[in-house]
């Protein structure tokens, strides 16, 4: 499990006009919560936080006016159109304490390749110890044949780890690939089709002299 120390900066000024101006200055608002503890309003360096948050679930050692808070990223809210980092909530955590989290399901194995492959859901949650949460969960799709589905109760889990999904959540579907799937449409056909002028609906009488 990543764990990453990162020094941050008191906020002592608040609202929309002080968020700006902290992202100017290539800072991210963030507030510190949880464990009975008042919420700490703090700023955080956007360069090393986004790199942080390149790993799911990663546990962030917060350093802020000579303390140090263990936390696990609750709410990541990013700009709608540039993706940049806009706010932060970290929750507290202890070592030893169980927390529920959504971990990214990886597949694996040879599945029947006639069919289309739909992955209806990319995580599940499962309780686990803080400082133990996997990076990522494995599913075995091996003998996978088309029109079937494996669910979060298939998904491999390590020794400490419990599902907390729905075990019949359904996590993969492989499905029976249509015959259009397999029509094969050549340019020159697609022209010849596009270009034909279409039958007139109502036949013309020939005229008899």
């Amino acid at each position: 499990m990543a764990e990453i120390s990162i020094n941050a900066v008191s906020r002592t000024e608040f609202g929309k006009g002080a968020a700006r101006r902290a992202r100017r200055d290539g800072m991210v608002p963030a507030v510190i919560y949880g464990h009975g503890e008042k919420p700490a309003h703090i700023s955080l360096p956007a360069k090393e936080l986004g790199t942080a948050l390149k790993t799911s679930n990663v546990l962030l050692d917060i350093v802020v006016d000579g303390k140090t808070e263990l936390t696990l990223p609750k709410s990541i809210v990013r700009d709608a159109i540039k993706g940049t980092l806009e706010h932060v909530d970290l929750v507290i955590v202890r070592r030893g304490e169980k927390v529920i989290v959504a971990v990214p399901v990886h597949t694996s194995g040879d599945y029947d390749r006639e069919g289309i492959l739909e992955h209806v859901n990319n995580t599940v949650e499962v309780e686990t110890e803080a400082t133990s949460i996997p990076n990522f969960l494995t599913l075995d799709l091996t003998g996978l044949v088309a029109g079937s589905s494996l669910y979060a109760e298939n998904v491999v889990l390590p020794a400490g780890v419990t599902l907390v999904s729905d075990p019949r959540m359904t996590v993969v579907h492989l499905s029976v690939r249509s015959s259009h799937d397999d029509v094969e449409v050549t340019p020159a056909a697609a022209d010849a089709t596009a270009e034909a002028p279409a039958a007139d609906a109502t036949a013309t009488p020939e005229k008899k002299d």
